[in-house]
Protein backbone atom coordinates (compact mmCIF):
# COMPACT_ATOMS: atom_id res chain seq x y z
CA UNK A 1 0.00 0.00 0.00
CA UNK A 2 1.59 3.15 -0.74
CA UNK A 3 1.31 6.10 1.92
CA UNK A 4 -0.50 8.79 0.93
CA UNK A 5 1.46 12.10 0.68
CA UNK A 6 0.87 15.14 3.68
CA UNK A 7 0.54 18.30 2.27
CA UNK A 8 1.34 20.89 4.84
CA UNK A 9 -0.11 24.57 3.65
CA UNK A 10 2.37 27.76 4.76
CA UNK A 11 2.24 31.43 3.94
CA UNK A 12 5.24 33.49 3.59
CA UNK A 13 5.36 36.89 4.87
CA UNK A 14 7.86 39.77 4.83
CA UNK A 15 7.89 41.40 8.79
CA UNK A 16 8.63 44.64 10.00
CA UNK A 17 7.66 46.50 6.50
CA UNK A 18 4.48 47.66 4.53
CA UNK A 19 6.28 46.80 1.09
CA UNK A 20 6.75 43.47 -0.44
CA UNK A 21 10.35 41.99 -0.93
CA UNK A 22 12.19 43.87 2.05
CA UNK A 23 11.50 43.17 5.83
CA UNK A 24 12.77 39.93 7.17
CA UNK A 25 11.29 36.74 5.80
CA UNK A 26 9.04 34.37 7.84
CA UNK A 27 7.41 31.20 6.74
CA UNK A 28 4.15 30.30 8.84
CA UNK A 29 3.00 26.47 8.73
CA UNK A 30 -0.59 27.20 10.06
CA UNK A 31 -1.40 23.64 10.93
CA UNK A 32 1.74 21.50 12.13
CA UNK A 33 0.38 18.84 14.52
CA UNK A 34 1.09 15.84 11.95
CA UNK A 35 4.73 16.96 12.44
CA UNK A 36 8.02 15.96 14.75
CA UNK A 37 10.20 18.35 16.28
CA UNK A 38 12.77 16.52 13.77
CA UNK A 39 10.38 17.10 10.57
CA UNK A 40 10.18 21.24 11.95
CA UNK A 41 13.84 21.88 12.30
CA UNK A 42 14.56 19.77 8.23
CA UNK A 43 11.89 22.54 7.32
CA UNK A 44 13.26 25.16 8.85
CA UNK A 45 16.58 24.16 7.05
CA UNK A 46 14.51 23.63 3.63
CA UNK A 47 12.90 27.23 3.81
CA UNK A 48 16.04 28.28 4.51
CA UNK A 49 15.09 31.66 6.38
CA UNK A 50 16.05 33.28 9.40
CA UNK A 51 13.13 31.98 11.19
CA UNK A 52 10.38 29.27 10.25
CA UNK A 53 7.49 28.98 12.57
CA UNK A 54 4.38 25.98 13.43
CA UNK A 55 0.96 26.52 14.20
CA UNK A 56 -0.21 24.11 16.46
CA UNK A 57 -4.13 24.60 16.59
CA UNK A 58 -5.31 23.53 20.37
CA UNK A 59 -9.43 23.34 21.39
CA UNK A 60 -10.86 27.00 20.86
CA UNK A 61 -11.17 27.36 25.31
CA UNK A 62 -7.49 25.77 25.45
CA UNK A 63 -6.41 28.63 23.21
CA UNK A 64 -8.51 31.40 24.80
CA UNK A 65 -7.03 30.49 27.87
CA UNK A 66 -3.36 29.98 26.71
CA UNK A 67 -3.17 31.38 23.89
CA UNK A 68 -1.97 29.71 20.41
CA UNK A 69 0.65 27.54 20.67
CA UNK A 70 3.72 28.46 18.21
CA UNK A 71 7.11 26.78 18.06
CA UNK A 72 9.96 28.96 16.04
CA UNK A 73 12.88 27.52 14.84
CA UNK A 74 15.65 28.93 13.01
CA UNK A 75 17.78 26.52 10.54
CA UNK A 76 20.01 24.62 13.40
CA UNK A 77 17.93 25.47 16.24
CA UNK A 78 14.71 26.23 18.40
CA UNK A 79 13.88 29.52 19.72
CA UNK A 80 11.95 30.55 23.11
CA UNK A 81 11.24 33.79 21.40
CA UNK A 82 11.67 35.55 18.47
CA UNK A 83 9.95 39.03 17.77
CA UNK A 84 9.33 39.04 13.53
CA UNK A 85 8.13 34.96 14.06
CA UNK A 86 5.78 36.28 16.99
CA UNK A 87 4.72 39.50 14.98
CA UNK A 88 4.46 37.52 11.47
CA UNK A 89 2.66 34.20 12.32
CA UNK A 90 -0.05 36.73 14.50
CA UNK A 91 -1.09 38.99 11.48
CA UNK A 92 -1.25 35.32 9.63
CA UNK A 93 -3.11 34.07 12.25
CA UNK A 94 -5.58 37.08 12.24
CA UNK A 95 -6.13 37.28 8.51
CA UNK A 96 -8.90 39.48 7.36
CA UNK A 97 -11.21 38.48 10.37
CA UNK A 98 -10.54 42.20 12.57
CA UNK A 99 -9.78 40.95 15.63
CA UNK A 100 -8.34 43.39 18.18
CA UNK A 101 -6.04 40.96 19.93
CA UNK A 102 -4.25 37.47 19.78
CA UNK A 103 -2.01 35.77 22.46
CA UNK A 104 0.51 33.46 20.96
CA UNK A 105 2.22 30.76 23.37
CA UNK A 106 5.48 30.37 22.94
CA UNK A 107 8.47 28.84 24.90
CA UNK A 108 9.04 31.87 26.81
CA UNK A 109 5.49 32.07 27.72
CA UNK A 110 2.53 34.00 26.45
CA UNK A 111 3.26 36.53 24.21
CA UNK A 112 0.02 39.33 23.35
CA UNK A 113 -0.23 40.91 20.08
CA UNK A 114 -2.53 44.02 19.67
CA UNK A 115 -4.00 44.68 16.27
CA UNK A 116 -4.42 48.13 14.97
CA UNK A 117 -4.24 50.05 11.73
CA UNK A 118 -1.56 52.13 11.21
CA UNK A 119 -0.56 54.08 7.75
CA UNK A 120 -4.32 52.85 6.29
CA UNK A 121 -2.91 49.15 6.83
CA UNK A 122 -2.49 46.42 9.75
CA UNK A 123 -0.37 46.82 12.26
CA UNK A 124 0.60 44.51 14.92
CA UNK A 125 2.30 45.45 18.35
CA UNK A 126 3.41 42.61 20.34
CA UNK A 127 4.31 43.39 24.68
CA UNK A 128 7.47 41.39 25.45
CA UNK A 129 8.46 40.26 29.03
CA UNK A 130 9.74 43.09 31.42
CA UNK A 131 13.45 43.18 30.54
CA UNK A 132 16.60 41.38 32.44
CA UNK A 133 19.38 43.43 32.58
CA UNK A 134 23.07 41.79 32.49
CA UNK A 135 26.44 42.05 32.45
CA UNK A 136 27.96 45.63 31.02
CA UNK A 137 30.74 44.87 28.68
CA UNK A 138 34.11 46.93 28.11
CA UNK A 139 34.57 48.95 24.89
CA UNK A 140 38.09 47.05 24.76
CA UNK A 141 36.48 43.43 24.79
CA UNK A 142 33.92 44.21 22.39
CA UNK A 143 36.21 45.85 20.19
CA UNK A 144 38.60 42.71 19.88
CA UNK A 145 35.70 40.04 19.56
CA UNK A 146 33.87 42.33 16.35
CA UNK A 147 37.01 43.47 14.85
CA UNK A 148 35.76 47.48 15.48
CA UNK A 149 38.37 50.05 15.87
CA UNK A 150 38.16 51.05 19.62
CA UNK A 151 37.25 54.94 18.09
CA UNK A 152 34.25 53.37 16.57
CA UNK A 153 32.17 52.15 19.90
CA UNK A 154 30.44 55.22 21.26
CA UNK A 155 32.00 55.80 24.81
CA UNK A 156 29.23 57.98 26.41
CA UNK A 157 26.59 54.91 26.37
CA UNK A 158 27.25 51.15 28.21
CA UNK A 159 27.58 47.89 26.25
CA UNK A 160 25.25 46.16 28.17
CA UNK A 161 23.56 42.47 27.51
CA UNK A 162 19.24 43.07 28.06
CA UNK A 163 17.17 40.32 27.28
CA UNK A 164 13.20 40.02 26.97
CA UNK A 165 13.40 36.49 26.09
CA UNK A 166 16.68 36.52 24.42
CA UNK A 167 19.88 37.97 25.78
CA UNK A 168 21.18 40.57 23.36
CA UNK A 169 24.37 42.99 24.25
CA UNK A 170 23.64 46.09 22.90
CA UNK A 171 26.71 48.07 21.07
CA UNK A 172 26.16 51.81 20.75
CA UNK A 173 28.19 52.60 17.25
CA UNK A 174 29.64 56.41 17.31
CA UNK A 175 28.69 56.80 13.81
CA UNK A 176 26.54 55.13 10.87
CA UNK A 177 29.42 55.05 9.15
CA UNK A 178 30.88 52.69 12.16
CA UNK A 179 27.77 50.84 11.29
CA UNK A 180 27.92 50.34 7.79
CA UNK A 181 31.61 49.16 7.63
CA UNK A 182 30.47 46.55 10.12
CA UNK A 183 32.11 43.12 8.82
CA UNK A 184 32.68 40.61 11.98
CA UNK A 185 33.84 37.10 12.21
CA UNK A 186 30.88 35.30 13.47
CA UNK A 187 33.57 32.40 15.03
CA UNK A 188 34.99 35.10 16.99
CA UNK A 189 31.97 36.56 18.30
CA UNK A 190 30.27 33.81 19.04
CA UNK A 191 33.32 32.58 21.17
CA UNK A 192 33.08 36.15 23.06
CA UNK A 193 29.60 35.84 23.38
CA UNK A 194 29.20 32.42 24.92
CA UNK A 195 31.79 33.42 27.44
CA UNK A 196 29.59 36.08 28.61
CA UNK A 197 26.26 34.30 28.67
CA UNK A 198 24.48 36.39 25.72
CA UNK A 199 23.01 35.30 22.42
CA UNK A 200 24.34 37.88 20.08
CA UNK A 201 25.46 41.49 19.49
CA UNK A 202 23.16 44.33 18.59
CA UNK A 203 24.71 47.48 17.22
CA UNK A 204 23.06 50.70 16.94
CA UNK A 205 23.81 53.69 15.87
CA UNK A 206 21.84 57.09 16.72
CA UNK A 207 22.51 58.24 13.33
CA UNK A 208 19.69 56.66 10.56
CA UNK A 209 19.76 56.99 7.05
CA UNK A 210 15.90 58.24 7.59
CA UNK A 211 15.35 61.29 9.44
CA UNK A 212 12.31 60.23 10.99
CA UNK A 213 14.15 56.87 12.41
CA UNK A 214 15.92 57.48 15.54
CA UNK A 215 18.11 54.15 15.20
CA UNK A 216 19.72 52.32 12.75
CA UNK A 217 20.96 48.53 13.89
CA UNK A 218 22.34 45.83 12.59
CA UNK A 219 22.47 42.19 13.71
CA UNK A 220 24.82 39.71 12.81
CA UNK A 221 24.39 36.01 13.33
CA UNK A 222 25.87 32.54 12.74
CA UNK A 223 23.39 32.10 9.34
CA UNK A 224 24.54 35.69 8.22
CA UNK A 225 22.64 39.14 8.91
CA UNK A 226 19.33 39.29 9.91
CA UNK A 227 17.16 42.09 8.78
CA UNK A 228 15.02 42.76 11.49
CA UNK A 229 14.89 41.02 14.84
CA UNK A 230 12.15 41.89 16.91
CA UNK A 231 13.93 39.95 20.04
CA UNK A 232 16.59 42.29 19.94
CA UNK A 233 14.44 45.52 19.41
CA UNK A 234 12.70 45.17 23.01
CA UNK A 235 15.79 44.75 25.05
CA UNK A 236 17.00 47.60 22.47
CA UNK A 237 14.05 49.75 23.66
CA UNK A 238 14.90 49.30 27.09
CA UNK A 239 18.44 49.69 27.15
CA UNK A 240 17.39 53.33 25.22
CA UNK A 241 15.01 54.42 27.57
CA UNK A 242 17.18 53.39 30.30
CA UNK A 243 20.28 55.58 29.18
CA UNK A 244 17.44 58.28 27.69
CA UNK A 245 18.50 57.47 24.34
CA UNK A 246 14.68 57.36 23.65
CA UNK A 247 12.24 59.17 26.28
CA UNK A 248 9.53 56.80 28.50
CA UNK A 249 6.61 55.96 26.46
CA UNK A 250 7.64 57.72 23.43
CA UNK A 251 7.17 55.59 20.33
CA UNK A 252 9.93 55.64 18.29
CA UNK A 253 10.93 54.59 14.85
CA UNK A 254 14.14 51.89 14.72
CA UNK A 255 15.41 50.81 11.19
CA UNK A 256 17.39 47.73 10.05
CA UNK A 257 18.59 46.10 7.29
CA UNK A 258 19.34 49.10 5.57
CA UNK A 259 22.85 47.46 4.76
CA UNK A 260 21.50 44.01 2.98
CA UNK A 261 18.85 46.15 0.94
CA UNK A 262 15.95 44.72 3.22
CA UNK A 263 14.85 47.82 4.72
CA UNK A 264 12.79 46.76 8.35
CA UNK A 265 10.79 49.06 9.95
CA UNK A 266 10.10 48.72 13.95
CA UNK A 267 8.52 50.67 15.64
CA UNK A 268 9.74 50.55 19.86
CA UNK A 269 8.63 52.16 22.70
CA UNK A 270 8.91 51.40 27.16
CA UNK A 271 8.14 53.08 29.87
CA UNK A 272 10.38 53.63 33.12
CA UNK A 273 8.63 53.39 36.55
CA UNK A 274 11.29 54.52 39.30
CA UNK A 275 14.50 52.20 38.83
CA UNK A 276 12.62 49.39 36.40
CA UNK A 277 11.82 49.85 32.70
CA UNK A 278 8.32 48.00 31.99
CA UNK A 279 5.57 47.77 28.97
CA UNK A 280 8.61 46.68 26.16
CA UNK A 281 6.30 46.97 23.12
CA UNK A 282 7.70 46.22 19.17
CA UNK A 283 5.35 46.43 16.47
CA UNK A 284 5.10 46.87 12.88
CA UNK A 285 3.71 46.08 9.25
CA UNK A 286 3.23 42.53 7.73
CA UNK A 287 2.95 41.75 4.16
CA UNK A 288 1.99 38.37 2.64
CA UNK A 289 4.50 37.52 -0.82
CA UNK A 290 3.46 33.57 -1.24
CA UNK A 291 1.10 31.04 -0.10
CA UNK A 292 1.99 27.09 -1.40
CA UNK A 293 2.00 23.66 -0.08
CA UNK A 294 5.32 21.43 1.20
CA UNK A 295 4.87 17.89 0.40
CA UNK A 296 6.40 15.12 2.60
Amino acid sequence: MVNQKRRLPFVQMDVFTSVPLEGNQLAVFTDARALSDAEMQALAREMNFSETTFVLPRDPAVESERGVQVRIFTVGEELPFAGHPTLGTALVLRGDSGIEEICLDLKVGKIPVRFSAYGGLPFGMMTQRDPVFGVTHSREDVARATGLALEDIADDLPIQTVSTGNAFAIVPLRSRAALEKLAPVWAQMGEYLKKMETRFFYFVSREPVNPQARLQARMIFYNGEDPATGSAAGPCAAWAVLHGVIPSGEQALMEQGVEMKRRSQIFISAEREGSKIVNVRVGGHAVEVARGEVVL
